[in-house]
């Protein structure tokens, strides 16, 4: 169990977008949890029964092969939640869940966040919202792992990991890097040495320290930038205003 004083339910961005409501309904039944590294939430194929919000963690979600190789297809921090399959109607998703930078979460039952997205017009185009982000993510992430280099792609993943933390450091493997790409060992580092050569970052005994983020903003493709904005886009603050009109709901959202 994690300490209830370090964090509170709206260092998440999904949960202190909720309206007065909402976070009645719903922060009573959220449990804060430690995510330490490498702890696997659910496998491919798992029943999902939780969800999970980010306080200060990172989770990586991974397609795993027969093979056992496997390659990160989306990446979650404090923005968003883990297990929309639930919501969705999946029930089940084919990806794994895996804590990639340690810290805490709220877990919240999935039947309850079932109930309340059929209830709730204001959940229900929050997480509509992000799950189009998501998608987003997913969609470019496999456009350049096919056309960009190692490297690029490298800068990428460390940008994205970067906004999701508060500090400019990392504690993460070659191997698990590589993991999360897609490719050898070897080859990450070879991409490591270059971006440390150029002084973008430093890596030392499983530590990345990114010393010129500007830098590693210039040599990233632009893949990354693609998915901040309609992130940033999708994500701005939303309110959901319900009014009754000939005996008809309509929803007609705000951007604020």
């Amino acid at each position: 169990m994690a300490s209830s004083e370090a964090h509170v339910p709206r260092d998440n961005y999904l949960l202190a977008s909720l309206g007065h409501v909402g976070q009645q309904r719903i922060f009573p039944h959220l449990q804060c949890v430690e995510m330490p590294l490498g702890k696997v939430l659910y496998e491919s194929g798992d029943a999902l029964r939780h969800v999970y919000f980010p306080a200060d963690c990172i989770v990586s979600l991974l397609y795993v092969l027969e093979s056992g190789a496997s390659a990160e297809i989306s990446v979650v921090g404090n923005e968003g939640l883990i297990g929309i399959a639930l919501f969705m109607g999946g029930e089940t998703t084919l990806s794994r869940a895996l804590v990639e930078s340690a810290g805490t979460a709220y877990r919240l039952s999935g039947q309850l966040l079932k109930d309340e997205f059929h209830k709730s017009a204001e959940l229900q185009l929050l997480l509509l919202r992000y799950t189009q982000s998501v998608i987003t993510q997913m969609a470019q992430t496999a456009v350049c792992n096919r056309h960009h280099s190692l490297e690029q792609q490298l800068c990428r993943w460390l940008l994205r990991s970067l906004d999701r933390l508060s500090s400019s450091q990392l504690t993460m493997t070659q191997e698990r890097i590589a993991g999360m790409l897609g490719v050898r060992r070897e080859s990450v580092t070879s991409a490591a040495g270059k971006l440390q050569k150029l002084g973008a970052i430093e890596y030392h005994r499983g530590k990345i320290t990114v010393l010129d983020r500007p830098q590693l903003e210039s040599l990233c493709c632009e893949c990354y930038a693609v998915v901040k904005k309609e992130t940033d886009r999708l994500l701005q603050p939303v309110g959901c205003e319900l009014a009754n009109h000939s005996g008809r709901r309509h929803i007609r959202a705000v951007l604020c």
